[in-house]
């Protein structure tokens, strides 16, 4: 049975979709964006806020159903520039300490609200 998670500590969909799904001990984390759930801003002054807000916006789905950083088992990451992979990846690397998640990272023309960074995930209790 598939279960929406939505909740009020990461940014309302933007679109027909839900923030997260549970299936059986499986959460699928949508596309998250550094948007401020709680002010509606964007935090992208750097790509280093920006990164920072997406994965405070993941921690927050993942707290929602018991489950952590540690959980996660995949990440696919989207950046408008890869020039700035070295600073986002020094970011990720911060909440990601014993096991990493397996991931891609691949530059695309253009996000949402054209943010420079979206992550996605998928976590297993």
């Amino acid at each position: 049975m598939k279960k929406a998670i939505h909740i009020p500590g990461a940014p309302a969909p933007i679109g027909p979709y839900s923030q997260a799904i549970l299936i059986n001990d499986t959460l699928y984390i949508s596309g998250q964006i550094p948007l401020n759930p709680f002010n509606g801003q964007l935090e992208t002054g750097s790509i280093e806020d920006a990164t920072r807000r997406v994965l405070d916006n993941i921690l927050e789905l993942l707290k929602e159903v018991d489950m952590d950083a540690s959980h996660v088992v995949k990440c696919s990451i989207f950046m408008k520039s890869m020039d700035d992979f070295a600073a986002m990846n020094a970011i990720y690397a911060e909440y990601f300490h014993t096991v990493p998640p397996a991931r891609e990272t691949v530059q695309v023309a253009k996000l949402p609200l054209d943010v420079p960074i979206e992550i996605s995930c998928i976590a297993i209790r």
